[in-house]
């Protein structure tokens, strides 16, 4: 599946989302962290990395890179991320919240679930978030003062592909390896390219809509960055 059309797949992976939300976001995911893999809204982020394995930003980009090359089917599915995505208990909140059928995770856009994926494995879902829509992960990262425009190795990189800065405007999301200095950034980004894989990609920054800063427990004691 092309990169362009990542979020609307995701966002119609369970069924529907609004009418309305389709033709303003026409590529955008489909799930929120805000339940289940989330900080409670009593527990600040670093008090929940305080609990979980100490992996840090280099441990996720690692596990990130191994799985450059997995591509999906001519379908558009069969990635053990979106797999994996559905058979997860955030997959039925997340229909709960934006409608459809559990199955629909099957071919849909999985970029935000590879991201998820990753968090997952790693044991630092409550802190890396899980959704397949990207509109509302980034949403995630912002309510827990985790966003910021600063590209930082580790963090999560939403896209818009024409330049807005707009939260409701995001189409795609990766993971930043690095700041390359000169107005870009490199990224590995799942659902990306013509054949819909897991690739190493070099971004304009003026493509970025902004930063999502997961706590990663091994620098837990660091603050937010914006």
């Amino acid at each position: 599946m092309h990169v362009l059309n990542t979020c609307m797949r995701a966002a119609l992976a369970g069924g529907a989302l609004a009418a309305t939300v389709l033709v303003a976001s026409p590529a955008a995911h489909a799930d929120n962290p805000h339940a289940g893999k989330g900080p409670a809204a009593s527990q600040s982020m670093a008090e929940i990395a305080s609990t979980l394995p100490k992996i840090s930003a280099a441990d996720v980009l690692t596990l990130a890179r191994s799985q450059v090359g997995i591509s999906e089917n001519a379908a558009g599915g069969g990635t053990k991320f979106q797999q994996w995505y559905m058979s997860s208990p955030r997959a039925r909140e997340t229909l709960a919240r934006d409608g459809g059928t559990l199955k629909g995770y099957l071919n849909a856009a999985w970029c935000d679930m590879f991201v998820s994926w990753v968090g997952d494995q790693l044991g630092i879902g409550p802190v890396m978030g899980s959704d397949a829509y990207t509109v509302e992960h980034a949403r995630w990262f912002a309510d827990h003062g985790r966003w910021g425009q600063t590209p930082k190795p580790g963090a999560v990189v939403f896209f818009n592909w024409n330049g807005s800065k707009d939260i409701d405007d995001i189409v795609h999301v990766g993971f930043v390896v690095k700041d390359n200095g000169d107005g870009t950034i490199q990224t590995i980004e799942g659902n990306t390219g013509d054949g819909g894989a897991v690739e190493t990609r070099t971004r304009p920054t003026s493509q970025v809509v902004g930063y999502g800063y997961p706590m990663y427990p091994a620098d837990a004691s660091t603050t937010a960055s914006a």
